[in-house]
């Protein structure tokens, strides 16, 4: 339990790193003089790499162990943390966020870590524990605006680098691995090869593209979309992404526990069912606080639910010894389902000054994940 909340604590203080730029996203685009494309840009550019280094870092978290791997991340991120700090421009900001996506990229550390210490009946509450983890976008969302008004960018930049220097510091010195786990020797390419031959890692890594993905969208998006749309202010914006994000930090968990006891088929069901209805409600710009107000939260949590589900299914599916390597293609196709919609809800917001088309698109996508799910599972294959 001590390595699952290690690995828990790591996983959110990444992920506050790598969330860094999306709640000041109002601030730089009022300093820099941004359009909305340009803005979605800059809020978007961190999840590429947090995605597809999410590919390298899984081949070698089966090689190094999470304990390590953690600590690396960890140490690596403070570098564009403080650039990102003292950038005052916007191709500056765009490269120093670029590499801030390393930050993201601890996630596929931390599945094959704690899946290492659980049986298989109890992976789905583990995996779904940790990925509560992401909630460290919350803390962003709620923090680092106010951080920023109290004390300074810099010097808030400055703090995220010691929580990330102590963190590292923390899993090298407290953090174990499994005396189950033991290191990969096969080449990294051949596993990689290996590992996309497997049909589950392109079942999982589509079903994460559509649930994770939304998440992050959201999580990175909303202060700009609310701040857009109903007019709030940074920081009052940032609080209510923090609420979103904390609906699906605590669905995700009861989306791992429930898998284990009806399946994670029928979990990635209610997810996307939910999800499709309600952008479809947020499409027509409903008024605050309801239902608008609660169907944000809602979707949040339904998005928590699928992110817990897929990765229960992984557990399900793959063997344990190619976890880490098929999470890292599962969790890089998460994160590049969280990058193109920012890009895509700021050029239709420029083109209608709406984000109904975006909304739609959302839903037809929720909508299409349903179907497939029903259709790949219907034997109960992963469900049982």
């Amino acid at each position: 339990m001590v390595n699952l909340v290690l690995a828990t604590i790591a996983f959110a203080v990444t992920f506050w790193a790598w969330n860094l730029i999306a709640p000041l996203s109002g601030t730089y685009s009022r300093q820099l003089g941004l359009s909305p494309t340009e803005t979605s840009m800059l809020v978007a550019i961190p999840v590429l790499v947090g995605s597809l280094g999410r590919i390298p870092v899984g081949m070698l978290a089966d090689r190094l162990g999470g304990r390590l791997m953690f600590a690396v991340i960890c140490f690596v991120t403070i570098v564009p943390v403080l650039f990102v700090g003292w950038s005052d421009s916007y191709g500056a900001l765009l490269f120093w966020g670029f590499l801030l996506g390393v930050g993201g990229t601890s996630f596929a550390v931390g599945i094959p870590f704690v899946n290492a210490w659980y049986e298989p009946a109890r992976r789905g509450f583990a995996t779904g524990l940790f990925g509560a983890g992401m909630g460290g976008t919350a803390l962003s969302a709620f923090l680092t605006p106010r951080l920023v008004e109290g004390l300074g960018r810099a010097p808030t930049h400055l703090l995220m680098a010691a929580m990330l220097a102590a963190m590292g510091v923390i899993m090298l010195l407290a953090g174990r691995n499994s005396p189950a786990w033991t290191p990969s020797t096969e080449p990294a390419l051949p596993r990689m090869r290996d590992a996309t031959r497997i049909r589950a890692t392109w079942q999982c890594a589509a079903l994460y593209a559509v649930a994770f993905g939304g998440f992050v969208a959201f999580s990175t998006y909303l202060p700009t979309l609310l701040q857009n749309v109903y007019d709030f202010a940074q920081t009052d914006a940032g609080l209510r992404t923090a609420g979103f994000s904390i609906a699906a930090v605590i669905a995700r968990p009861v989306g791992g526990a429930l898998s284990d006891k009806v399946g994670p088929v029928r979990v990635l069901l209610a997810s996307f069912a939910g999800t499709a209805v309600l952008a479809a409600v947020l499409a027509f710009k409903p008024p605050l606080e309801v239902p608008a107000g609660v169907s944000f939260v809602a979707i949040a949590f339904f998005l928590g639910l699928g992110t817990g589900g897929v990765f229960a299914l992984v557990a399900k599916l793959v063997e344990p010894s190619r976890v880490g390597t098929v999470t890292g293609l599962v969790g890089a196709a998460g994160g590049l389902g969280g990058y193109f919609p920012p890009l895509v809800m700021g050029a239709v917001y420029t083109a209608t000054g709406a984000y109904t088309i975006g909304f739609l698109l959302l839903a037809l996508t929720a909508l299409a994940a349903w179907v497939y799910t029903l259709k790949a599972f219907r034997s109960g294959r992963g469900s049982e």
